[in-house]
């Protein structure tokens, strides 16, 4: 769960899936016959349909995770093409941060637009994580975001997110939809001074 005010995100805390691999794409995450949905509403189910359908063994069929709330990936996790579906089936799922090697770009942002947090720790780093989640399903994972640390049992190390990113989630503006309808009055307000904006509403 995440410690929040409103929409600032400073911890999370949860269980965590260690998804071993490097290169994996967006259209492993959500193949691209699901795109076709109008909304994203029960894409979490197919969450690597093809994967899980290949591997009976995959993390994400595996009943001890299936709680998880914390992805622990490996390097250039989300590359390929940048369909907002992969990061919304995810979330879906119940995944509420990541912790990985390295995220592609726009994976990456599609994840701060939606609350999700994706931070880059050191190789060495992340599969001990992933080995420690392997030996120990129960172990419980914080990512604080504030320390920018992650611990888990024993294990403990630093990660990184770029301020930018970083400071959206302290602050609570990462929520960009959110914040324009909470500004919706003073937006209002401003339009009526435009003379350009009343030329065209008379």
């Amino acid at each position: 769960m995440s410690d929040s005010s409103s929409a600032q995100i400073t911890t999370i805390s949860g269980h965590g899936l260690p998804l071993v691999g490097n290169d994996i794409d967006t259209d492993r995450i959500i193949p691209a016959r699901f795109l076709r949905a109008v909304t994203f509403d029960g894409l979490g189910e197919q969450v690597f349909a093809d994967d899980r359908q290949q591997l009976a063994d995959h993390p994400f069929n595996q009943k001890p995770y299936q709680e998880a709330e914390v992805l622990v990936v490996n390097r250039n996790f989300g590359c390929g093409s940048s369909r907002e579906h992969a990061p919304q089936a995810i979330a879906r799922w119940g995944i509420k941060a990541l912790i990985g090697e390295s995220f592609a770009e726009i994976f990456f942002g599609n994840c701060v637009a939606m609350g999700v947090p994706c931070v880059t720790a050191q190789g060495d780093h992340v599969t001990a994580l992933q080995k420690l989640i392997e030996q120990d399903p129960t172990v419980e994972i914080s990512l604080d975001l504030e320390s920018m640390n992650v611990t888990a049992g024993d294990l403990s190390f630093a990660v990184n997110m770029g301020d930018g990113s970083r400071q959206m989630f302290l602050k609570g503006t990462w929520d960009a939809c959110g914040q324009l309808v909470a500004s919706a009055e003073a937006i209002a307000k401003t339009a009526e001074q435009l003379p350009y904006v009343n030329w065209a509403a008379s």
